[in-house]
This record gives structure tokens, sequence and C-alpha cells, in this order.
């Protein structure tokens, strides 16, 4: 599965997330490292953005069919001094801006979000500087 979008800032609240060791050691097996502390958010439109609402249905977030047949990896939560941390659906990918270089990361759907267009991508790479990209900047993610 390929999906094409356009990076997008965030809410810049990711890196709370994404810097607890509960879930850097879940992303180790995924990534083969720890995550960098943030997401690059990718708007989507058009079959890129039904493609990404598949994806939503194989992580159960959305009712539907499922064409395609790609690795769902489960992210657990946790709780941590009486905080809630939700679980997630990672699925594998690669990430280049001009479809010859490609970066490792994987595609993350937490299971309580708001993004329902936006793919937000991990690696262990800052991505904004090893791709390089900034926000209106066109990128591919094909799954792996």
């Amino acid at each position: 599965m390929r999906l094409s979008g356009r990076v997008a800032s965030g809410l810049g609240r990711a890196h709370v997330f994404m810097a607890q060791s509960h879930y850097q050691d879940q992303f180790k097996t995924i990534l083969g490292a720890g995550a960098w502390p943030g997401t690059l958010n990718v708007d989507l439109e058009g079959d890129d953005l039904s493609s990404y609402l598949e994806l939503r249905v194989h992580a159960g977030l959305e009712d539907g069919e499922v064409a395609s047949e790609v690795d769902a990896l489960r992210i657990a939560g946790f709780e941590r001094e009486g905080r809630s941390f939700g679980g997630a659906t990672a699925f594998a990918a690669e990430i280049s801006v001009d479809g010859e270089n490609w970066v490792a990361c994987a595609i993350l759907i937490p299971d309580l979000t708001r993004h329902t267009q936006t793919a937000e991508v991990i690696s262990s790479a800052f991505l904004r500087e090893s791709l390089p990209c900034q926000d209106g900047d066109d990128v591919i993610l094909r799954l792996a």
C-alpha cells in the first residue's frame, strides 16, 4: 500500500506520549530503535485518504471492509501515576520526499485520536531533518 500526502503541523503534544518508556520499548520492536519523541503529520485526500481509512479499519477504529493485507502491530496502553496512556496500532512503513531515498518509519494510529484525515508518522529519525521536509511538502509512504 502506498499513500501520498502533505506534511502539516500538529498540536505539538505527541512528545508527551512518545517520550514514555513503555511506548519506546514497544517502538523498538517496530523500528529497530527508539522513536524520535514526536510525530510527523501527513494530511491525506482522495484515494490516499480512502487507503488510510482502511488502515483505521485494520486498527478497529472504523467499520468497513479491508481489501489489502497489512501487518497491524499492537501498541499496548498503560497507566502511570493515575494517568491513562492509551494503546495504538502501528504499521511498519518507509517515507520519502522524492521516491528514491527512503527512511524507515511507521504509521501510528492511536486508539484515541482526533486525526481521521491525518497519518501520524513515527521514526527513529527526526523526519523534518532527515528527509528533509517542512509543512506543505509532499511525501510518499509505503507500507512494508
